[in-house]
C-alpha cells in the first residue's frame, strides 16, 4: 500500500505540473477529451473472471497463431543498413522538447520490428511468464474520457488539471483498456497498451531483443529522406490518401476517425510509412525508447533525468495540440508511467557473423 501511494502520488505531482507543453502539449499519455467517471474500487473477483475470458478468448481464438508466433528470431523485423543521418531539425515547433539542433549522426546497422507489438504477441509473453505489469499492479492507469463507458465514467472522482479529458481509471491495464467492463475482443491485432517502459523493456528482453534507442527509431522513421517532417515527406495525406491515425476534428471534444479510425488501429494498418517498410511508427500509439530524457543534446548519452523518452504520437495527436507525430518530434514519461496511447517496438542488434 505504501508503494502504491508514492507511486501515484509522484505521477500526480509529475501530471499536475505547470509545463503546458510537455503535460497539455502532449504527454498524450496521459490525456484527451473532457471528464467522466471510472470505479474508485477495484473487484478483484471480477478481474479474475475478465481475465479467465481473455485467456480462453486466446485458447479458442489465437492459440495456433500464439504457439507458432515469433521464437528468438528476426520473423516481421526489418533490417536498417548502417548510415549517417541528420537528426533533429533547425525548424523546431516544440521547442521546450529539444528537437533542435539537428545533427549529423551515425548508425550502425540493427534490426527493428516493422509493427507495434500487438495484444496478441504480448499475451504470449503473460501466458508464458505469468508477468503482472505497472499497471496491473498500481491497479490505475489513465484512459482518455471519450473512450469511457458511463459505468466508468460514473465512478469517477477526479481528473488531471488542465487537462480532464486523462481520466485514472480503476481496473484499467493491457487486457481492460478502458477499465474492468472492457476487454480485448476484435482487439488483438491492435498495439498493445497501458505498458510502462518497465513492461516493454521486460517484454523485448523476453523476446531476445531490446528497446530501440532516440536516433535508431528516428532513423528508422526517416526512412532515408532528409529533413522531412513525416516518414514519407512533408504532406499528411498525399494525394488526399492517408497514412497514419491520428485525431480528426476538434481535440478533444470529437475525433471524426477521417482515417477509418477514433482509437488505436490494427499494427498492420495503412500503407507502409516508408521505403524501409514499416507501419505505424508515427501516429496510433507512442513508443517507448530505451534512452533517459535529456534536453542538452551536446553531452554524449545526455544528462540522465527520471524519464524516459517517447517517440511518434498517437491517435490523441492533433495538430492543435500535439502536433508530435513528426520523426524529429519526442516527448516523455517516466518509466512506471501507463496510458491509453503507450504502446512500444522492439528493436535488436546486428550480428554480422551470425
Amino acid at each position: 500500500m505504501i508503494i502504491e501511494s508514492i507511486h501515484f502520488l509522484l505521477l500526480w505531482i509529475f501530471l499536475l505540473w505547470p509545463n503546458p507543453i510537455s503535460i497539455y502539449g502532449c504527454s498524450c499519455g496521459i490525456n484527451n477529451d473532457r471528464l467522466k467517471f471510472c470505479p474508485s474500487q477495484f473487484d478483484r473477483n471480477q478481474e479474475s473472471k475478465i481475465i479467465d475470458d481473455v485467456d480462453i478468448c486466446l485458447s479458442n481464438s489465437v492459440s495456433s497463431r500464439l504457439s507458432s508466433s515469433f521464437d528468438i528470431d528476426h520473423q516481421q523485423m526489418i533490417l536498417l543498413p548502417s548510415g549517417d543521418f541528420f537528426m533533429g531539425t533547425n525548424d523546431p515547433i516544440i521547442l521546450a522538447d529539444a528537437e533542435s539542433p539537428e545533427r549529423l549522426m551515425h548508425v550502425n546497422s540493427f534490426w527493428l520490428d516493422k509493427y507495434e507489438v500487438s495484444n496478441e504477441k504480448f499475451a504470449k509473453f503473460i501466458q508464458m511468464t505469468k508477468f503482472v505489469t505497472d499497471a496491473e499492479r498500481f491497479g490505475t492507469s489513465f484512459v482518455l474520457d471519450l473512450m469511457c463507458s458511463e459505468q466508468v465514467l460514473a465512478n469517477i472522482t477526479q481528473a488531471v488539471a488542465q487537462a480532464q479529458w486523462w481520466l485514472p481509471v480503476n481496473g484499467a491495464n493491457w487486457r481492460h483498456p478502458e477499465g474492468i467492463d472492457s476487454d480485448l475482443n476484435e482487439r488483438m491485432n491492435h498495439p498493445v497498451v497501458h505498458v510502462s517502459w518497465n513492461d516493454a523493456n521486460e517484454y523485448c528482453r523476453w523476446a531476445g531483443k531490446r528497446l530501440p534507442r532516440e536516433i535508431e527509431w528516428e532513423y528508422a522513421c526517416r526512412g532515408g529522406l532528409k529533413r522531412r517532417l513525416f516518414p514519407w515527406g512533408n504532406k499528411e495525406n498525399p494525394k488526399g490518401e492517408h497514412y497514419m491515425n491520428i485525431w480528426h476534428g476538434k481535440f478533444p471534444i470529437e475525433n471524426t476517425g477521417d482515417d477509418g479510425f477514433r482509437w488505436t488501429c490494427p499494427v498492420d494498418q495503412f500503407p507502409e510509412q516508408n521505403r524501409f517498410g514499416f507501419k505505424n511508427i508515427i501516429g496510433n500509439v507512442w513508443e517507448w525508447n530505451d534512452d533517459w530524457w535529456t534536453t542538452n543534446h551536446s553531452i554524449p548519452n545526455g544528462i540522465i533525468t527520471e524519464n524516459k523518452v517517447k517517440k511518434g504520437g498517437s491517435f490523441m495527436c492533433h495538430r492543435s495540440y500535439c502536433y508530435r507525430y513528426r520523426c524529429a518530434a519526442r516527448s516523455f514519461n517516466t518509466p512506471d508511467t501507463s496510458a491509453s496511447n503507450l504502446g512500444f517496438r522492439c528493436a535488436a542488434d546486428y550480428d554480422e557473423k551470425a
